[in-house]
């Protein structure tokens, strides 16, 4: 498979993972206002005035999360894809930014252990830096945007 396509379809997971956990987190909160009989209204509410109605935030939470970090991955992508560079290395560090992606979100929907939720946060954070700053100093002249 040709690295553009690898490139493709670690975004494709990444959309996947977003699609999951917005999913869980629209069931876990209808489930918990129907348990708690909560009038359908208070989803109008700001996310501060929410969070003092629900208890079950895990996944909004990682809903959340997964528009920051991963926005530099998507941004690294893109750039990668349209100046037709894409090394063996950048799709190799592209799966484990997904993988520890999928990691982060599967211990904060979970059990939630901060220090193990903090280390796989950590290290797709420090990644996608790495990632970054490797693709700039190796991007060949003829190739930059």
């Amino acid at each position: 498979m040709a690295a553009e396509n690898h490139l493709i379809f670690s975004v494709f997971a990444m959309v996947v993972l977003v699609f999951s956990v917005g999913l869980r987190m629209l069931l876990s909160r209808i489930a918990e206002m129907k348990e708690k009989r909560m009038d359908i209204q208070v989803a109008a509410a700001t996310s501060l005035q929410m969070g003092s109605h629900l208890q079950n935030v895990q996944a909004a939470d990682n809903f959340k999360n997964l528009f920051e970090v991963p926005v530099l991955f998507y941004a690294l992508i893109t750039v990668a894809i349209g100046s037709d560079y894409m090394p063996g290395w950048l799709v190799i560090g592209a799966w484990m930014f997904v993988l520890l992606r999928c990691m982060h979100s599967l211990i904060h929907c979970t059990y939630n252990k901060v220090m193990h939720r903090f280390a796989a946060f950590g290290f797709s954070f420090l990644l996608v830096i790495a990632l970054w700053i490797v693709f700039v100093l190796t991007l060949p002249v003829g190739n930059a945007i």
